[in-house]
This record gives C-alpha cells, structure tokens and sequence, in this order.
C-alpha cells in the first residue's frame, strides 16, 4: 500500500511539474510571416460588425458586400492562428469583387472577440460559428473557407454535427494535426508547443479535471510589433479547438459536402506536396491544387493565388445547384 501511495504521489507530482515548467518558450520572428503583411493596403477595410454569442459574448466580423446586383452566393472566412479578420481582407476584396457576399469573423480568442489566446471550453469555437450562421444567415450557396489553423478548425466543422450548415467548404494550407504527414517541425519554426504541460493537461481533461485549461500551450513567432496587435499565444482549450479533431483521418472521412483543398508548391509551415495521398487515404476525392511558387502567407495576399481561390469557390458551390 505505501508502495502505491508513493507511486500515485510522484505521479501527481510530475503532472504539476509538467504543468508549472512545461509551458512553450517564445520562438524567434518568423519573417517570412511576418513581412507579407506589411505591404497590404488595408484602406476600404470594413469597421467591425458584432454578433452575440450563446453566452452573451459579442463577437466581431466584418461584411463586404458585392458590388453585383445579383450574388452569386456567400463566403465566409476563417483566419490562420494568432491572425484577425483583417488578416483575410484581400482575399475577402477578391471574393466580393467576383459576386460573393463575403464575412470576414474575428474568431474567439483573436482581434475584437473575447480575451485573446483564450476560450471557455473545447467547442466553443464551434459554437460561436453556429451562433453567427443563426444571426446573420448567409445566403446560399455557402462556403466556409478557412486558412491554416483556420482551414484546420474548417475541417472540424466540416465533420462535426453542424455540417448542414454550409453547402461546401474550402481548406488552404490546413494545419491537419502535428502527427499528419504534411507537417513540418514547429509548423517550419511558426510556433513553439509545450509538450510536457500539453501532455499533462490532455491526462486531466481525460478525468474530467480543467481547472489549468486557461495556462498557454502554445507561442507564436510573432515580431514584437505584431505580438501588440495579434494573438501571441494560444490556451488549451483554445489550440485544441482551433484545429481538426485528433484523428484527423476520422475527421475527413466525417465530410459529406463537397470539399475542396488549395496550397503553394513552396509552402515553409506544411510540406503541401504530401496533402493529396492524406485526402486519398481518407477515402475522398477532393480536388486538392498546389499552386507553384507560392509560400504560405502569399496564398493569402498575392492575385495569382486570390484568383485561384476564387475558382474554387465557385466550382464548389457550382457543385451544390
């Protein structure tokens, strides 16, 4: 019996130790992030907008509506990790210049919505896009796009329960999980993880204990200006939900809308060249198109690639008629 006890005590005891020094160090700016952002022009970008969560939080986005008389459908966007709404505003000036009546959301944790790096509970996020779909009610057809650790928690949704709830979705660049083969280390050096804590947490979640969900899991390689404006750093309950489900095969095999995945060749977060056997494995056809020379923040900002984009937006709902 004392040999048991003492046992469950250094088990207890490594679990905090884990918990209290297990956290994720801040890694060096990521230039090749942080640069491209420079250069936009943000001028015509729309004042934020809020909706009300199912607890009563106001969360934030933004509207471009299109120019056509006539839309040809709705698109809504999910940012990548740390990012904002303002984040996705050439590609939102894109979308609504070809005939979309586009949304742009603040997802909880980031920008104007809710304290940044942090969430309640694993689901809230899903919730939050629930709760925006009932308020504003985007025209159909409807496609949810997401980029990054966007397109990850788009893949999420699209799986989940609520999956009616858009007619097609659209991943680029997804963040599939940190054991999916397109993975590169620390996402090429985007962000730092801390292991040991996540690892402890993840053991006492399983018994039903979140009592240190709010502590960070995750640091992002931010420079300092960005690290004022953006979100440096993501709780457990927040980096666990902004991403596919665990079992992220499970996930796509979930999907019954038509789907669809856009990367560049020259991708520095994930090795994109490997996202077409991880669909197949899956068991699914999805048109997945690389696009060459383009980098993982430039398939966001550059014409090329906006254009692209806008395509398959538009066979996806085609699909949908």
């Amino acid at each position: 019996m004392l040999a048991a006890l003492l046992t469950v005590l250094c088990l207890i005891a490594a679990t905090l130790l884990c918990i209290a020094l297990g956290g994720p160090s801040q890694p060096p700016a990521m230039d090749s992030i942080n640069a491209p952002f420079k250069l936009v022009d943000y001028s015509g970008l729309p004042c934020i907008s809020q909706f009300r969560a199912e607890d009563g939080q106001s969360i934030a986005f933004r509207e471009y509506p299109t120019p056509r008389t006539h839309p040809r459908g709705s698109v809504v966007l999910i940012h990548g990790s740390s990012a904002s709404s303002q984040s996705m505003h050439p590609m939102a000036q894109a979308m609504a210049a070809a005939g979309y009546v586009v949304y742009a959301v603040d997802m909880r944790g980031h920008g104007a919505s809710g304290t940044k790096g942090r969430i309640e509970y694993v689901g809230q996020l899903d919730s939050d896009l629930a709760s925006f779909l009932d308020a504003v009610r985007p025209a159909a057809p409807s496609t949810l796009v997401g980029f990054s650790s966007g397109g990850g928690f788009v893949l999420r949704f699209a799986g989940g329960a609520r999956r009616s709830r858009f007619g097609s979705y659209l991943l680029l660049s997804p963040f599939l999980g940190q054991n999916a083969p397109s993975q590169r280390p620390g996402s090429g050096g985007w962000v730092n993880v801390g292991i040991a804590r996540i690892a402890a947490l993840t053991m006492l979640n399983a018994l039903g204990i979140h009592l240190f969900n709010h502590l960070p899991v995750t640091s992002f390689a931010l420079s300092g200006e960005a690290r004022d404006m953006l979100t440096p750093e993501y709780d457990y309950n927040l980096a666990t939900n902004f991403r596919p489900l665990s079992d992220y095969l499970a996930n796509m095999r979930s999907v019954d809308r038509p789907c669809a995945i856009v990367a560049g060749t020259e991708d520095e977060a994930f090795e994109t060249a490997k996202l077409e056997s991880i669909v197949r494995d899956a068991g699914k056809n999805w048109p997945v198109r690389l696009l060459p020379g383009v980098k993982h923040i430039p398939l966001t900002l550059e014409p090329g690639a906006l254009e692209a984009i806008v395509q398959e937006v538009g066979r996806l709902q085609e699909s949908t008629s």
